[in-house]
């Protein structure tokens, strides 16, 4: 308990010194530059308190649970020898956590709002939802065959940047083609795939893999995977407004 408590208060000086900039911007440019005071003050220093303790929070979550869990998961499976196994956690792991990610189901409910008012898609509540969900579901599946390729890699040791400058090269030709009205939604879903839950598991899947496979270096070989989770999404985002 004391040991939690000692790691705890780490973490809370921690987040106070790396929420410190945007205290001091914030604070700044209200009293400074439009030279008002705060709407509520009290309220203002409770939310701050607020965001201190989770983000925190958050970071002794990481070290404690997802990443251990992570490592000891893919260390498992290169124990176990099973490539299908192997992959078939990949996919899984990318697609839950995706499909659960909350910036995810924001941003898509947010397109399937946008959408419904342009004209898009119908304008009933059944419309949207039903697109919401479809966006996910085709973001987390990129994101799972994203892992799939990403420990592929990390088995076969091949250079990552053959599949990045590829992949982005297809972006850029998918794009043309693309109907407008998706095009920003599919860069969009490059970058809300990485985030609070995804990023913590993949990234510790990768170096947890490089690192029980002899002759991978974790730095070398482990780092990427989040590369690959970024830009499956847009490819097959655009894809799926392609599909009349």
């Amino acid at each position: 308990m004391l040991q939690f408590a000692l790691a705890m208060a780490k973490q809370v000086l921690g987040a106070v010194r790396d929420l410190a900039p945007i205290f001091a911007v914030v604070a700044f440019f209200q009293i400074v530059v439009l030279q008002q005071p705060f709407p509520d003050i009290a309220e203002v220093v409770v939310g701050l308190v607020c965001v201190v303790l989770g983000l925190a929070l958050f970071i002794q979550g990481l070290e404690s649970g997802l990443f251990p869990l992570g490592e000891a998961l893919a260390q498992g499976m290169a124990r176990k020898g099973s490539t299908t196994w192997l992959l078939l956690m990949a996919f899984c792991l990318g697609f839950g956590t995706t499909v659960a990610e909350p910036a995810l189901i924001a941003v898509a409910a947010e397109a399937a709002d946008v959408a419904g008012q342009a004209g898009f898609i119908r304008a009933s509540e059944a419309a949207r939802a039903q697109y919401a969900l479809e966006l996910r579901v085709v973001v987390a599946v990129a994101v799972g065959l994203a892992i799939v390729l990403g420990v592929l890699r990390i088995l076969k040791g091949w250079p990552i940047h053959y599949f990045i400058i590829a992949g982005y090269v297809l972006v850029m030709v998918m794009t043309v083609f693309a109907p407008e009205e998706i095009v920003g939604v599919a860069y969009d879903s490059g970058g809300v795939t990485t985030s609070t839950i995804t990023v913590p598991l993949i990234t510790a899947l990768g170096v947890g893999l490089a690192s029980s496979i002899r002759g991978r270096n974790p730095m070398l070989d482990g780092f990427g995977l989040i590369a690959f989770a970024s830009l499956t999404p847009m490819i097959c985002v655009l894809g799926y407004g392609m599909v009349p």
